[in-house]
């Protein structure tokens, strides 16, 4: 690799890896075979908008140990009892970070998270490939998270309506205006704008901000990304956006559900 390649870029390469690893062990065929046994999915997408059309926060609480550019975020990490937190202090929706080799992540998080709670989920990672969509509904995803920037437009379509096909709900992620255009021309409610460079990791609200004016009114806005004090949320809201997901902000705190109530005190 070059020294120009970037964060992103090294991850995604070796998510690649990682899929082909995976398909060696399990085939997509024995994945699909497995669906039919899963329970329903729990509406990711309709409890985020029906708390947001309250003009209430709609906050998607993110459960994760590490970060590539924050390094260890929680040694004391226990997903299970994160999700009880969050639910307990008020999320609409969790976020779980499945990643193993940049955010210390894994499969096992997702379920035991899912298992102790009644909240839906989205499988925070990098999708590359349509065995991780059929993969992430048979772990008990309720949603998946696609990210523009990784992803040409061919890729993008054939991922979003392969996690439709299974019943999933999707968030497609934007860092600027152009992959917002290329969101769009997914009919897909939620649209993430995610403040950090993923590239960099550098973080500016603003990102949000100069966004909103292009995102339609049948389009729910969950910003991503900075979000760490009471004035940011206060911020948010004057702009008439509702839907949030928060993670770091959270992870260190020693009681992660007390850090929520905290942040979004229209919660309380």
């Amino acid at each position: 690799m070059s020294c120009s390649t970037t964060i992103l870029d090294r991850i995604i390469a070796r998510k690649r890896q990682e899929v082909a690893d995976r398909q060696s062990k399990r085939s997509i065929k024995e994945l699909e075979s497995m669906l039919v046994d899963q329970d329903a999915t729990r509406g990711f997408t309709d409890r985020l908008v029906k708390q947001a059309m309250a003009q209430k926060s709609a906050v998607i609480a993110e459960i994760k140990r590490a970060s590539p550019s924050k390094g260890l975020l929680r040694a004391d990490f226990q997903p299970a009892l994160h999700a009880r937190q969050y639910e307990r202090a008020g999320a609409s929706c969790l976020s779980i970070l499945t990643d193993k080799d940049f955010f210390q992540g894994s499969d096992d998080d997702l379920q035991a998270a899912r298992g102790a709670c009644d909240l839906p989920v989205i499988r925070k990672d990098f999708m590359v490939d349509p065995y991780q969509i059929i993969e992430s509904r048979v772990l008990g995803a309720d949603c998946i998270l696609l990210i523009v920037a990784a992803l040409d437009d061919a890729d993008l379509r054939r991922l979003h309506d392969t996690a439709l096909s299974v019943g999933l709900n999707v968030l497609i992620e934007v860092h600027d205006e152009r992959e917002l255009e290329q969101a769009l021309e997914l009919d897909n409610q939620l649209i993430g704008i995610n403040n950090r460079n993923l590239h960099t990791f550098e973080t500016r609200l603003k990102v949000t901000l100069d966004l909103l004016q292009y995102i339609p009114d049948d389009r729910l806005l969950i910003t991503e990304s900075g979000i760490l004090q009471a004035k940011d949320v206060e911020l948010m809201h004057a702009h008439g956006i509702y839907g949030f997901l928060v993670g770091e902000a959270f992870m260190r705190q020693p009681d992660p559900g007390v850090a929520l109530t905290g942040l979004f005190q229209d919660l309380c």
